[in-house]
């Protein structure tokens, strides 16, 4: 009963450190993600990041991006100040600018056949992968 109960414990201990993000450098992020950050993000100081199921970085004015473990952005999240238009694709731009000309895209997620967009009117919106606009996200 002894050894059953060491070994759960022992497995329960191995699972708690398997799921917890675990902090990484700069130099340790993909080279993807390090070139995505250098060129979108340029002169913004790096603060941390974590690795678990993907790379969570958090910059000095307050944006989180998230990677893949191969380095692919999934997530860019940018508090209080726009997403560079470096990243968004051109149709969700324009059609932003159109339908929204005082409001910014203060978040943009990579999901599998499309984008999701909020915007700093808390607006969420969603595009297929041409950008094109879908349908206001509940």
């Amino acid at each position: 009963m002894k050894k059953l109960l060491v070994l759960l414990l022992s497995v329960a201990a191995i699972n708690v450190y398997a799921v917890t993000d675990r902090p990484v450098t700069f130099a340790q992020l993909p080279q993807k993600a390090q070139q995505f950050i250098t060129k979108h993000f340029s002169g913004v100081e790096f603060l941390s990041a974590t690795v678990d199921d993907d790379y969570e970085v958090y910059l000095a004015n307050g944006t989180k991006v998230e990677f893949t473990l191969q380095g692919d952005w999934k997530e860019v999240k940018c508090p209080g100040s726009a997403v560079p238009a470096t990243i968004v694709p051109p149709a969700i731009t324009k059609y932003v600018k159109t339908k929204f000309p005082n409001n910014t895209i203060v978040k943009i997620d990579k999901k599998y056949g499309g984008y999701d967009v909020e915007l700093n009117n808390d607006m969420e919106l969603k595009f297929d992968k041409n950008g094109n606009f879908l349908t206001y996200d509940d």
